[in-house]
């Protein structure tokens, strides 16, 4: 089952909702303070919000993460399926779970994240074949069509977007 890949998880999922947390709480803190100093009215209770605020951020982190490697498992898991991995859904949400560890662990670290981003796409189309005993080709396969399809959609927003946006040219600002 999905229990003991879940709790590792969760548990690896707080390290950086932890942190994010706290960078946000001293942040908050420390600019609040600032702005107050100057006698700016914009924060109305000061630094006193930045702990408030960092369990938002904690909760939503948790929230998200918990929820999005779900989404993940099954968008990934329908690539897996045309390439012929046929062990099931919870397989593919666990490739997932578990791939997820270096970029958790290592992710918040600047520089280092690009590295765990890689390291992570390795470890989860190592998880992909082992857990759906597929060739290290289609596992390879599944993972990148599973990236690239949203990206490509993505850019195509953007680049909707901004085609959009009036520049200097047009006399807009």
């Amino acid at each position: 089952m999905i229990g003991d890949a879940f709790k590792y998880y969760v548990v690896i999922l707080m390290i950086p909702a932890v942190l994010l947390a706290i960078i946000v709480a001293v942040a908050f803190s420390l600019f609040a303070g600032m702005f107050g100093m100057f006698g700016v009215p914009a924060m109305p209770f000061g630094a006193a919000m930045g702990p408030l605020l960092a369990v938002g951020v904690f909760i939503l982190l948790l929230a998200g993460g918990l929820i999005g490697v779900f989404i993940d498992g099954l968008w990934l898991h329908l690539w897996v399926y045309l390439v012929g991995g046929r062990n099931g859904v919870v397989q593919t949400i666990k490739a997932v779970m578990y791939g997820a560890t270096p970029s958790l662990l290592m992710g918040w670290i600047p520089i280092f994240n690009v590295i765990a981003l890689i390291w992570a796409l390795i470890v989860g189309i190592i998880g992909v074949r082992q857990l759906h005993e597929l060739s290290t080709g289609k596992a390879i396969l599944a993972v990148i069509v599973a990236l690239i399809i949203p990206a490509i959609i993505i850019g195509t927003m953007v680049a909707a977007f901004a085609a959009t946006m009036p520049g200097p040219e047009f006399g807009g600002y």
